[in-house]
Formats: structure tokens, sequence, C-alpha cells
């Protein structure tokens, strides 16, 4: 499984952006599709998840009600739409795969990762 991230970039606080992460190889609906930031100095946090075949999500509380998670199977891709973004949120965005979810958390460790995509929110 290969994961490609794009859609990073500078954005003014308040602002929105959308980051793709496009899927390749071999996926089955048993496989959870997420996305990780990782902030200067601090560690990689869980953000938002989804299960391939859809029906549950996770999303951190840290972004609840401004980050919204979804997937194209058709296009093989998993998409972040990213609102009201702060100054905090600034961090390079990783899309992971391979996963174990709840709606409230995440609970193992991805088995795959993409390249990062940084996202900078700042004036």
């Amino acid at each position: 499984v290969q994961l490609q991230a794009s859609g990073g970039g500078l954005v003014h606080p308040g602002g929105s952006l959308r980051l793709s992460c496009a899927v390749s190889g071999h996926i089955n609906s048993t496989y959870n599709m997420g996305w990780f930031r990782q902030a200067p100095g601090k560690e990689r946090e869980s953000v938002a998840a989804c299960t391939w075949n859809g029906g549950v999500t996770f999303v951190a509380d840290s972004v609840k009600g401004r980050f919204t998670i979804s997937r194209d199977i058709a296009k093989m891709t998993v998409f972040l739409l990213m609102n009201i973004l702060k100054p905090e949120d600034t961090a390079v965005y990783y899309c992971a795969a391979g996963f174990r979810m709840t709606p409230q958390s995440l609970t193992s460790r991805p088995t795959y990762w993409g390249q990062g995509t940084l996202v900078t929110v700042s004036s």
C-alpha cells in the first residue's frame, strides 16, 4: 500500500485547506484510514480517521467541528477538509492506513504512512 499526501500550504488564520491522500496498492474494506500531524517540537498526534468502507469516524477534540474526514472509494482517495484554521494547526500532516480504531480513539499504530505535507497557518 502506498499513500501520497498533497494539498498543504500557507493559509491565514480562519482560512481553509483540503488535504488529499491518494491510495494505491492492495487495500481492502478492512483498512482504516486517517490523518496525523506533527508540530515542531511535539509528538505526532492523530487528527481524524475513518473506516475505508465508511460508517465509523474519529475526530480529535482539538479539531472537532472544524475538520472533516471523508473518502472517495472510486478515486481511492481520502480527504481532510480543514476549516477555521488556527496557528496551532501548523504542522506536517501525514496520512496513514492499517490501524484499529473506535469512534473515540485510534487503538493501534498505523502499518502504512504517506509522506508529510506541511500546513502553515499564519498571518
